[in-house]
């Protein structure tokens, strides 16, 4: 009989094993998963200072590999790291700055070192860094990631004097394979929809045939930022509960909650110590197991817990969302909503949505969904998304007199939230989450009856300018005839000819109806 081994592996093993499920599946889906997670580490990087970003990416093939090998090189103009964190920010995996209860665009930083260890085990070559906080040095490492122990190796490490004016940002490197021909469409269309969600922003795109992408900002005004909360009584499970526990100095179970939990104020917590029985005076780090599991079930079902407040989201806005649909897709007419703060277990969550019509909008037959998530662009597993739900399944577009066949539609969602339900961790696609579905579901069906009017007034203008161009071709005809009966002389109708001609042409009409 076979002695079993058992031995524990480290994160970054685990996901060398598996990286599929973070997005590396493939060469083709490698090279459009490292590049939107290095440009997303980057925008969230100038936002968190107040700096509309400027990245800019390159994608060069590598003559030198037998293989499809490119450089990706990504440089911004962001915080930059501090000197002594880099090594562990870009060789550690599950290692960063975003494991906060804020929205950001990664939830544990792990995209980006993904990216660099795919480039290791398929290159060999080290990841190439080079930042500075804006200080009078400038730090540039060449590392490996050890993925046996989860350590950086420092291959090299350098300091440099930082110039005036002083530099400030981070430019990463790499190597790895990938088939940029097969995932070209993707990329570009990424750098499209980032531009659209994120119109304060400059990016540039050079792809390997030499070939420039430039998507200008058309504001330097940023959306509100995000700010750090503590957690919320309704989205507290066990184990967080039990690591708060842990780690807090409060000596009563009555400070324990005031201290600890998102807007739990003092008479909110009265009211829920009496109801469930509880001693205010309690030592939390007293409490048992058991004690602790039937703590989190009464916070996660006291229903007069304030909702979570909404200052640790950052959504685009209404302005800056039509701003960025005007700058991408050009249409004819765009509406935005922006819906109340909600909340799904104990998250907040704001769904934001534009409705595109016409102007340089394709007609395809349907409707085009352009998915975004803290503005991070959806472009995979569009019909596993919650989105394309309401779109395709709920909404009846016929109740709005719009015809998904003929009309040129764009429907832009935007969720954000401090925890987007995404269903994996490539995050591709949003679980269709009851509380998120019916705040899609709301502001849809508002900016349809606004296009709804809009058509109606379009179709009534457009009748009237028919009804005038008729007038216009027989208003002579009409008053010869009119002549000829009466016996009198012909009017003049040139100065009236004119007066319709330019009515007509004119938006003037328009108001009147």
């Amino acid at each position: 009989m076979s002695r079993q081994e058992f031995r524990e592996i480290s994160p970054s093993e685990f996901f060398y094993r598996h990286r599929e499920i973070v997005g590396f599946t493939n060469p083709a889906r490698a090279v459009y998963t490292s590049i939107r997670e290095f440009v997303e580490n980057s925008l969230d990087a100038a936002e968190s200072i107040g700096v509309p970003p400027d990245i800019h990416v390159s994608l060069i093939r590598d003559e030198g590999f037998e293989f499809e090998v490119y450089r990706l090189r990504v440089e911004d103009n962001g915080s930059g790291i501090p000197g002594e964190y880099i090594p562990y920010a870009f060789g550690k995996i599950l290692y960063g700055s975003k494991h906060t209860l804020k929205q950001m665009r990664g939830i544990f930083g792990l995209g980006g070192k993904m990216a660099i260890l795919y480039g290791q085990i398929t290159t060999n070559r080290p990841v190439h860094i080079i930042s500075s906080i804006g200080d009078r040095y400038i730090y540039e490492y060449r590392l490996l990631i050890d993925i046996e122990k989860n350590n950086p190796i420092i291959v090299e490490r350098n300091v440099h004097r930082n110039g005036s004016p002083r530099w400030r940002g981070t430019i990463i490197e790499i190597f790895l394979e990938g088939d940029y021909q097969r995932s070209s469409i993707k990329i570009i269309e990424y750098f499209k929809e980032t531009a659209m969600a994120n119109p304060y922003a400059e990016l540039t795109f050079i792809d390997p045939y030499g070939i420039l992408y430039t998507f200008m900002r058309s504001t330097r005004r940023l959306p509100a930022s995000s700010r750090e909360v503590k957690p919320h009584p309704h989205g507290v499970d066990v184990e967080t509960l039990r690591k708060m526990i842990n780690s807090t100095n409060c000596k009563t179970l009555r400070e324990f909650l005031i201290e600890n939990f998102h807007r739990v104020g003092e008479a909110t917590t009265d009211k829920f110590l009496k109801k469930y029985n509880l001693d205010p005076a309690r030592d939390p780090a007293s409490l048992t197991p058991s004690e602790i599991v039937d703590l989190a079930y009464a916070l996660k079902n006291f229903d007069e817990f304030l909702p979570p407040d909404p200052s640790c989201l950052s959504p685009l806005g209404e302005e800056l969302l039509v701003e960025g649909v005007k700058k991408e897709l050009n249409p004819e007419f765009v509406t935005a909503i922006q819906r109340k703060p909600s909340t799904y277990s104990g998250y907040p969550f704001i769904v934001e949505v534009a409705l595109a019509y016409g102007g340089g909008i394709p007609q395809t037959g349907r409707i085009t969904l352009y998915r975004f998530a803290n503005k991070i662009p959806l472009l995979y597993d569009e019909s596993s998304d919650v989105s394309w739900k309401v779109v395709n399944q709920i909404i009846d577009w016929k109740h709005y007199k719009i015809d998904p066949a003929k009309d040129p539609i764009a429907v832009i969602v935007h969720i954000c939230s401090t925890r987007i339900p995404y269903r994996t961790l490539g995050k591709e696609f949003i679980a269709d989450r009851p509380e998120i579905e019916a705040e899609i579901t709301r502001a849809i069906r508002i900016a349809a009856r606004r296009l709804s009017e809009y058509l109606s007034h379009k179709r009534r203008v457009e009748k009237a300018r028919e009804y005038f161009s008729i007038y216009e071709k027989y208003l002579r005809k009409i008053a010869r005839f009119s002549s000829m009966l009466t016996g009198m002389s012909e009017p003049d109708v040139s100065r009236l000819l004119r007066r319709v001609k330019k009515w007509r042409g004119s938006k003037d009409i328009e108001g009147s109806l």
